[in-house]
């Protein structure tokens, strides 16, 4: 399997598949032109797309990295959520109601690339309710990103920049 992208084809087509919402939550948000493009492409569709990172970040660059991504995301329809109370390390997917990813794969260069990372995939169980809720809960303890946010970290712009061109190492 070391040729084969596993994580990322799921994250894909999960993302494709999506009818009426698509919950993420990631530590870290580093993502090609492809997976930028997926998830703009379902908000743009009516899917309700929601992203929680982290407020409190564990890594200075890969938290401009993170949010290097924001404005694009935003301006397709994506909701972006930063996790106040502390750094969220959780890695999951929540699709429709029906499936559900939780693992260790970040949104990142390494987890969907490099590393051979670990899932479980739910389908269709009761467990499934209990993370939404928590996806919910979750939600209402952090706050809503705005382009507004984005456009007052224009200092960064550079910076982010010059990370994103070594973003795989990262």
């Amino acid at each position: 399997m070391d040729g084969e992208t596993v994580g990322e084809n799921v994250y894909y087509n999960l993302i494709a598949h999506a009818s009426h919402y698509v919950y993420i939550t990631t530590p870290y948000l580093i993502l090609d032109y492809e997976m930028t493009n997926a998830l703009c492409t379902a908000a743009k569709s009516g899917v309700d797309v929601r992203i929680i990172t982290p407020y409190v970040w564990d890594k200075f660059m890969v938290y401009m990295l993170t949010q290097s991504n924001y404005p694009a995301l935003l301006e397709a329809g994506v909701k972006i959520y930063e996790y106040t109370p502390g750094f969220i390390h959780a890695k999951s997917y929540l699709v429709d109601d029906r499936i559900g990813i939780v693992g260790t794969i970040n949104m990142d260069y390494r987890s969907l690339y490099l590393h051979m990372e670990c899932a479980a995939m739910l389908v269709e169980c009761s467990a499934l309710q209990k993370m939404k809720l928590d996806c919910v809960v979750t939600i209402e303890k952090s706050r809503r990103v705005t382009l507004q946010d984005c456009k007052r970290r224009r200092h960064s712009l550079l910076w982010q920049a010059i990370l994103r061109t070594i973003s795989p190492l990262l």
